[in-house]
C-alpha cells in the first residue's frame, strides 16, 4: 500500500480486519519491519488520540518517530501559488514538503478543513501536496474530508462487539457550540457503506452530508425513529455541508443530545464516539458512563488501526 487516505486503499476489507485482529494478539510481532525506518508525523491541528496511538503503533513496529507541530515548532507555511510572500509566512509548502521527505521513510499528515474554501477542502489541498511532492508514502491522520484511521478503529470495534451478523448502526448528528468538519461522519459513512450493515444517518434538515459519502445509507430526520432497534449508536456533530451554509452552525438543538431515554429505544445499543466529546451536548453523562459505552475500547483500537496501516506501508517499502 503506497498511500492511505480512504477505505478503498485497504483493498479487501475482510483481510484488513483479519490483519488487525492478528496484530491485536501480539503488537510486537513485526518489529523488524520498521527497524531503521522513520515515521514523520506532521500536525497542522491539535491531537491527542491520533498522536499517541500512531506514535505507539510506529514504535510497536520498531520505527523511529519524529513529531512536528507546524503551528508551534516550525515556520508558518504558505500554501498558495503566486503569492508575494511579504507577510508572516516565510516558507512555502512546495519547498517544505520535499525537505520533510528527505528526513523520513513514511509521512503522516493531520490537516482539518478550514471552512474558507469548499473546493480546497474537498480537493484535500494540503494532503494532496504531501502525496505529490514528498516522495514518500503518505497516510492521513485526519484530513479535510475523511478520518480513515478513526473509521478503521470504529469498524474493528463494531466487529468485536456486534451480536448479530448484520447489526443496525446509526450515526446521529448531535449539537455542538462550534463548527466542526465533516471528516469523521463522512469517513464513518464511507466505511459503514463498505460493510454489509444496516446503516442509518439521522440529522436535522440542513445537515445533509455530501451524497458521495452518504452512499446507500438510509437518511432519517426523526432521530427517535432512527434509534429504534439499533445495535450501535455513533454520535457526532458536523457543520453544514451544503452551500451557501458550508461550515456554519445552523442549530444547537439540545433535543438531539443522546440521552438515556433515547437509548431505551434501541436494542440495548452500544454507544460510540470518536472523542473528545462535549458531555451533555453530544451525550449525557449517564449514557457515556454506562456499561454500553464503548468509547474507551474504541479509542484503544486507534493503535491497532494505525499499526495495521503502517505495517502494510512498510511491507511495500521492502
Amino acid at each position: 500500500m503506497k498511500n492511505f487516505t480512504c477505505v478503498q486503499d485497504l483493498g479487501d476489507l475482510k483481510q484488513a480486519l483479519n490483519d488487525a485482529f492478528e496484530i491485536k494478539k501480539d503488537r510486537f510481532q513485526f518489529t523488524e519491519l520498521g527497524k531503521n525506518k522513520t515515521l514523520l508525523m506532521i500536525f497542522f491541528n491539535s491531537s491527542l488520540r491520533t498522536r499517541l496511538s500512531t506514535q505507539k503503533a510506529a514504535m510497536n513496529l520498531g520505527m523511529n518517530t519524529i513529531v512536528l507541530d507546524v503551528n508551534q515548532g516550525a515556520w508558518k507555511l504558505e500554501t498558495e501559488r503566486g503569492v508575494v510572500m511579504d507577510g508572516d509566512k516565510p516558507e512555502h509548502l512546495l519547498e517544505a514538503v520535499p525537505v520533510m521527505g528527505c528526513y523520513c521513510d513514511v509521512i503522516g499528515v493531520r490537516s482539518f478543513a478550514k471552512f474558507e474554501n469548499k473546493d480546497d477542502d474537498y480537493n484535500e489541498k494540503i494532503l494532496s501536496e504531501f502525496i505529490r511532492y514528498s516522495g514518500r508514502p503518505v497516510f492521513s491522520m485526519e484530513a479535510a474530508t475523511r478520518h480513515p484511521l478513526q473509521s478503521f478503529a470504529d469498524l474493528i470495534t463494531i466487529e468485536e462487539y456486534k451480536k448479530t451478523k448484520r447489526p443496525k448502526v446509526v450515526m446521529t448528528w448531535a449539537p455542538h457550540p462550534k463548527s466542526l468538519p465533516q471528516a469523521v461522519p463522512n469517513s464513518f459513512a464511507e466505511w459503514m457503506n463498505a460493510m454489509d450493515y444496516e446503516f442509518i444517518i439521522t440529522q436535522p434538515e440542513g445537515y445533509e452530508l455530501d451524497p458521495k459519502f452518504v452512499g446507500h445509507a438510509q437518511v432519517e430526520y426523526d432521530q427517535k425513529k432512527a434509534f429504534e432497534g439499533a445495535d450501535f449508536i455513533y454520535a457526532k456533530n458536523w457543520a453544514a455541508y451544503r452551500d451557501p451554509n458550508y461550515g456554519k452552525v445552523l442549530s444547537m438543538d439540545r433535543n438531539w443530545t443522546v440521552d438515556a431515554e433515547k437509548m431505551m429505544l434501541t436494542n440495548n445499543a452500544y454507544f460510540m464516539h470518536c472523542l473528545p466529546v462535549r458531555r451533555n451536548m453530544i451525550v449525557s453523562d449517564d449514557v457515556i458512563e454506562s456499561p454500553q459505552s464503548i468509547v474507551i475500547p474504541e479509542a484503544a483500537n486507534r493503535e491497532i488501526s494505525a499499526e495495521t496501516v503502517l505495517k502494510r506501508i512498510l511491507m511495500d517499502l521492502e
